[in-house]
């Protein structure tokens, strides 16, 4: 332990710093117990209980988490880091030869957690139970009936490493999603176009007329904020293009943009709402009217002309003026003057899920329509996204789906479905997948779950959530008392209150994480 320890000092000692703040709110939520102390027998009690190794991984959890959670590529610098590691052979040396006879030793090498999905995958008894433990059913059975998760509710946990279903409670009943349906876009636009597809948004010349046409990409994560973060940035579009005006002689100009690669109605079935912009495939800040990046926020009406007369302003700046922009379409002889690309797809999924972005949800089942020969539109989207989970091989029984986002509650998903997605995403023979796991909000610390566990399994639950009127759903991963990486779905409907429905949701996946039940 000391050698592992020596190992990983360096890389934790800065991402401790940063995490300082939270890891005395973690501390107050887990409340360690003695070491020793026997496993409760009651679900409810069981962040009292948890032993001090479940505690001290659910504070290393957290330290690497709030250090984060982003980088340039878009993956989470320690899970990337953890899973370059596992490449490697030969402990902490990683292989090396030669180490100095002063240097601690290697640690021994593990066995991959996640071996091959190759277990069984139809339903199991769910009154099996570990030696000493309880049933699953015994446990989630009692929460999953509490008056507060409504009339119609559904549940299922599977194992990951053996595709074993654990639990299920109609889990083939297909229920409203809500945002859980995000896992499932997001499952399809990696499948479709693959982990390090970009989104470019570009400035063409028009020779013979000299009118500029800003091409919209659907790029959702297009910033004008004078710091991009990472993010493709309009600022510098515009200064490349002026650089290249400037090159021409050029310094007055025709300025139009094109929306074209987008089709159908750009505003959603459910109206103008705060939650999502009219879908466009030129758009800079989501459309946001303040400078927010994530929530709820009224929109521009019109994201294309907002986002060419920002650009117009960028330009002015750099000694370009330029006409009022209008529509138009971007001529095969256009010449190309600069472009700016979004980080890869899999920080865009990544930052989809931890915000439950709508805005990125749409755009990527637009751009998986593309892929797949269909129209860039609301129904095109979500026969393209059902299209690329049935060549996975998921069961879409009873699914059904009207948009990417699971803001239409036309959409219908299974417990089955979420939780299949969810050890599609954790196949080792799928690699382009695993950002729909990295993206998954943490619970207590990231995303739309940063204020939920604050006393119960945080640092520990990986879900997503999923909240309309009379809907509350979450879905996401765990890890037991015994080491088994669970995926698991619970959807409910006709709830009354959201925020009990809430709890309850937390209060069942808790009971998972600390149940070590079989």
């Amino acid at each position: 332990m000391t050698r592992i320890v020596d190992a990983v000092r360096p890389r934790l000692a800065s991402a401790v710093t940063a995490a300082r703040p939270r890891i005395a709110r973690l501390a107050k939520a887990v409340r360690v117990g003695p070491v020793h102390l026997p496993r409760s027998r009651t679900a409810r009690t069981w962040k009292y209980t948890a032993g001090a190794a479940t505690a001290g991984l659910a504070l290393a959890a957290g330290v690497v988490t709030v250090a984060g959670p982003w980088d340039a590529n878009g993956q989470r610098t320690a899970e990337r880091d953890r899973a370059a590691a596992l490449e490697r052979s030969g402990g902490a040396d990683h292989g090396r030869t030669g180490t100095a006879a002063t240097a601690p030793l290697p640690a021994p090498s593990a066995a991959p957690v996640l071996t091959g999905l190759g277990g069984a995958t139809a339903a199991v008894g769910t009154k099996k139970s570990a030696p000493g433990g309880q049933a699953l059913s015994d446990v989630l059975g009692p929460l999953l009936d509490a008056p507060e998760l409504g009339g119609s509710h559904a549940a299922a946990v599977v194992d990951v490493a053996t595709g074993e279903r654990l639990y299920g409670s109609d889990s083939g009943k297909a229920l409203t999603p809500a945002s859980t349906t995000k896992i499932a876009t997001a499952v399809a636009a990696l499948s479709a176009l693959g982990p390090d597809h970009r989104l470019t948004t570009r400035a063409a010349l028009e020779p013979d007329t000299r009118e500029l046409v800003l091409v919209g990409g659907g790029d959702p994560t297009l910033t004008a904020h004078p710091d991009a973060d990472g993010w493709a940035s309009l600022r510098a579009l515009a200064a490349d293009t002026a650089k290249a005006l400037d090159k021409r002689g050029i310094h007055r100009i025709t300025l139009s943009y094109d929306t074209t690669l987008y089709a159908g109605p750009a505003l959603h079935p459910i109206g103008v709402n705060d939650n999502l912009a009219p879908v466009s495939a030129l758009t800079v800040d989501e459309g946001r009217t303040d400078d927010s990046a994530a929530g709820p926020v009224p929109r521009v009406s019109d994201p294309a002309a907002d986002a060419a007369a920002r650009f117009a302003g960028f330009l002015k700046d750099a000694g370009i003026t330029t006409t009022p922009p209008g529509p138009s379409k971007a001529s095969t002889r256009a010449q190309i003057l600069a472009g700016v690309s979004s980080p890869p797809l899999s920080a865009l999924v990544e930052r989809m899920l931890t915000n439950s972005d709508n805005d990125i949800a749409e755009a990527l089942a637009r751009h998986t329509a593309l892929a797949g020969g269909e129209p860039a539109d609301f129904d095109g989207g979500a026969r393209a996204i059902a299209t690329q989970l049935r060549k996975l091989g998921l069961p879409l029984s009873g699914a059904s789906f009207h948009d990417g986002s699971g803001l239409d509650r036309e959409d219908r998903l299974t417990a089955d479905l979420l939780t299949g997605l969810l050890v599609k995403a954790a196949d080792p023979d799928r690699p382009g997948l695993r950002p729909v796991l990295t993206g998954l909000p943490v619970a207590g610390f990231t995303g739309t779950l940063s204020s939920r566990y604050t006393d119960g399994a945080a640092g520990v639950v990986r879900a997503k959530t999923g909240t309309l009127t009379g809907v509350n759903t979450l879905a996401g991963t765990v890890v037991d008392q015994d080491g088994h990486l669970l995926a698991f779905a619970f959807l409910a409907s006709d709830t009354t209150d959201a925020q009990e429905a809430q709890s309850a949701l937390d209060e069942t996946a808790t009971a998972l994480a600390g149940c070590g039940c079989r």
